[in-house]
């Protein structure tokens, strides 16, 4: 038997009526440690040095974001490997810190497993909008698909929570700036991050608590879904681009 504020309780009885785990405002659960933003952190930070030691420029290659290869090679995997690789330090170091920056706040809104899907999406979005409007034979790497997704979300998310977002903001528009007026930056990828992220956090955290679920499950599979369509429509418009090269070749 347990005490009780009355009297005694048999322990099965204090479990039964114990008041539910308390929950985020997406519906995943309270988070008191952002595990999942240090995971990332470690894993990007990890893989550069993997990449530094290997030749930053020949990992790249290997595995960056390169249309001509995922449309003529079917190297889809590039879409998702190209967001974990960097191209120096300056690069890596300056997208681990607004996602340190950021991180923590998204994921105690959103909980773990939301969070990682946000980033996620956010990082194919930043890689399919490159997939469509970068020069065929260009290669690029980055997290800053995924950083931008995340900005956008916490604008969106703080919008509906009446957070204080003027940092944000004021970080996003110095990175657009930096992306149009920097040579080699590769602002559609920012572009179509920033755009998924916003989408993401619209659909985690706009719906009514009794059909929250549902709502998420739907909108999510319904992202992915168009994500994938605009990725083999654009692997269709570049094989065709190549067809001829390819018949004279043969």
């Amino acid at each position: 038997m347990i005490a009780a504020p009355v009297g005694y309780r048999c322990p099965d009885c204090m479990t039964t009526n114990a008041p539910p785990a308390p929950k985020t405002v997406a519906g995943g659960a309270l988070v008191s440690t952002p595990r999942v933003t240090y995971f990332l952190i470690g894993l990007n930070v990890f893989l550069f040095a993997i990449q530094y030691v290997q030749g930053v420029n020949k990992v790249a290659v290997d595995y960056g974001m390169y249309p001509v290869a995922i449309a003529q090679e079917g190297e889809w995997w590039r879409l998702f490997t190209s967001a974990f690789l960097h191209g120096s330090f300056i690069h890596i170091a300056f997208n681990m810190y607004v996602l340190f920056f950021l991180g923590p706040t998204l994921e105690r809104i959103l909980g773990h497993t939301r969070f990682i899907v946000l980033y996620l999406l956010s990082a194919l979005g930043g890689s399919v909008a490159s997939y469509w409007f970068s020069d065929v034979q260009t290669v690029s790497v980055g997290a800053s698909g995924a950083i931008f997704g995340l900005m956008g979300a916490l604008i969106v998310a703080g919008r509906r929570l009446r957070y204080d977002i003027k940092q944000v903001l004021f970080l996003l528009i110095i990175n657009v700036a930096i992306g149009f007026f920097s040579p080699g930056v590769d602002w559609r990828a920012h572009f179509g991050g920033l755009v998924v992220g916003a989408v993401v956090a619209v659909i985690m955290v706009f719906p009514p608590k009794r059909i929250r679920i549902p709502v998420q499950i739907i909108g999510i599979t319904g992202l992915v879904l168009i994500l994938v369509a605009l990725t083999m429509l654009r692997t269709n418009q570049i094989n065709e681009l190549f067809a001829p090269i390819t018949q004279l070749v043969v």
